[in-house]
């Protein structure tokens, strides 16, 4: 275990190295694009390195995360359509976020809610992967799908480069001294997104 986390530290820290070089929009967007179908960072982190390191990349970074996880939804959306039930073992044993409840759950949300059930993982730190998932399983609209996801996680990253292009300079030493820490913030909005997700699957507490 101990050289697992090892692992990962090493591995998160050369992202967020990566991010802040020349090249760090392509890490933005490889990363957008893994952790909407099957990898647990969030690209907020990688974008907040790129733009503390280079302000001028906001819309770059934020343009970048936004096709690549759209991209990166439309694989989910093919697990969950053509290959769920060849690879849903391996999800639920090696990819964060998934358990049986949880996505049985996440389909029940797509018989009442459709649209904003998509729109609301994509802005929100609910696991999109999760749901992109499901909206594959449950063959809701292709179209209304890449609509919501293109309209949620622009609207996500864009908010997220904007405020610190305005605010950065200002901001940059509490990022840099906490970042660790406010990596630690986004996973707990992460495992918030998993209990809403059974909230809203029991009906709003009802």
């Amino acid at each position: 275990m101990k050289r697992l986390l090892a692992w990962w530290r090493g591995l998160y820290e050369a992202l967020l190295e990566w991010a802040a070089s020349p090249g760090g929009i392509l890490a933005i967007a490889l990363v957008a694009f893994a952790e909407a179908s099957f990898f647990p960072v969030p690209p907020d982190v990688l974008i907040i390195a790129a733009v503390l390191a280079r302000p001028r990349t906001w819309v770059r970074a934020a343009l970048a995360a936004s096709i690549a996880s759209v991209l990166g939804g439309i694989l989910g959306y093919a697990i969950g359509w053509g290959a769920w039930e060849a690879l849903d073992d391996f999800f639920y044993a090696w990819i964060p976020g998934f358990d049986p409840e949880v996505y049985a759950r996440v389909a029940g949300l797509y018989e009442r809610w459709n649209f904003w059930v998509v729109f609301a993982a994509g802005f929100t730190p609910i696991p999109y992967k999760v749901f992109t998932i499901a909206a594959g399983v449950a063959r809701i609209n292709f179209p209304v799908f890449v609509l919501a996801s293109a309209l949620s996680r622009s609207a996500r990253f864009f908010l997220v480069g904007g405020l610190l292009r305005v605010f950065g300079p200002r901001i940059r030493p509490f990022i840099d001294r906490w970042l660790g820490w406010l990596t630690l913030l986004f996973v707990a909005l992460l495992v918030a997104g998993f209990l809403a997700v059974g909230w809203l699957s029991a009906g709003g507490g009802s």
